[in-house]
C-alpha cells in the first residue's frame, strides 16, 4: 500500500480513538460484582486478567476464563461504566487536522448494543460531527464474524468510496481479516496491551497512536 492513495478512512474506535482498557480497568475495580475480587488491581496486570487471545490481539472482557460473558453483559449493562472511555489524546484534533487535508473519515465502531454505542459516539465526538461520519456495526454471536466486513462493503456502496484508497484502522487482529476481504487496506495501532501479528498479516502498517497515523498519511502526500 502506498499511503499517498488514501483518501477515506475508517477509524474503529475502542482502542483506537477511545481508551477502552481505561474503562475495563475500572470496570473490574469498582463494578460491585467485581471490585472486591479485584481490589488492589494493577494496570500492567490487566492482561493477566483478561487473556489476549491470538485471533483478538487486545484486551477483551469475554476473554476472561470463567466470567467473560458475565463481564460483558455487566459492562454494557451499566452506562456508567459502558460510557467510561475517554478519547486518547489529540485524537480531536487529528480528526480535524486530516479533515482539512480532505481526507473523508467514518467511524467503524462494532457493539453488542449499537443504540447505546451510537449514543455515547455522538456525545463524545461531537466536535467534529461537522464531518465525521459515524458508522456503528451489529456484532453477530462471535466477535470476529463477518458484521464489519459486510457494514464495510455496504459503506463504500453508500458513500461511493473505492476500497483501495480506503483505510481501516483498527487494534484487533481480527479486524485486519476484515479491511483485507472487504478490499480496504489495514492499519493497526499498538498499545502496551496489544500483541504481535500473526506472521502472514507482519506487512500491516503499525503505530503507537492516530496521530502517528496522520504523519505517516500527511507525510506521503
Amino acid at each position: 500500500m502506498n499511503p499517498s492513495q488514501i483518501k477515506n478512512i475508517f477509524w474503529d474506535v475502542d482502542g483506537v480513538l477511545a481508551d477502552l482498557n481505561y474503562a475495563y480497568f475500572h470496570f473490574l475495580t469498582e463494578h460491585p460484582n467485581y471490585r472486591d475480587r479485584y481490589a488492589g488491581l494493577k494496570w500492567e496486570q490487566l492482561s493477566e486478567v483478561l487473556p489476549i487471545l491470538p485471533e483478538y490481539g487486545a484486551l477483551e472482557l469475554k476473554t476472561h476464563p470463567e466470567l467473560g460473558a458475565e463481564m460483558d453483559r455487566d459492562f454494557c449493562a451499566d452506562q456508567a461504566f459502558f460510557r467510561n472511555r475517554p478519547l486518547y489524546p489529540k485524537a480531536i484534533e487529528v480528526l480535524k487536522r486530516l479533515n482539512e487535508r480532505g481526507y473523508r473519515q467514518f467511524t467503524m465502531s462494532a457493539t453488542f448494543d449499537v443504540e447505546a454505542k451510537t449514543a455515547y459516539l455522538n456525545d463524545i465526538l461531537a466536535p467534529v460531527s461537522d464531518f465525521l461520519t459515524i458508522e456503528c456495526v451489529q456484532h453477530g454471536e462471535f466477535m470476529h464474524d463477518t458484521a464489519k466486513i459486510d457494514r464495510l462493503r455496504l459503506c463504500y456502496e453508500k458513500y461511493g468510496l473505492n476500497p483501495d484508497e480506503t483505510i481501516l484502522v483498527d487494534d484487533r487482529i481480527y479486524n485486519q481479516h476484515a479491511a483485507i476481504e472487504s478490499g480496504a487496506h489495514p492499519v493497526r495501532l499498538r498499545c502496551e496491551f496489544t500483541s504481535d501479528l500473526p506472521e502472514e498479516l507482519a506487512w500491516i502498517p503499525e503505530f503507537k497512536d492516530v496521530e502517528a497515523v496522520a504523519d505517516w498519511l500527511v507525510g506521503a502526500e
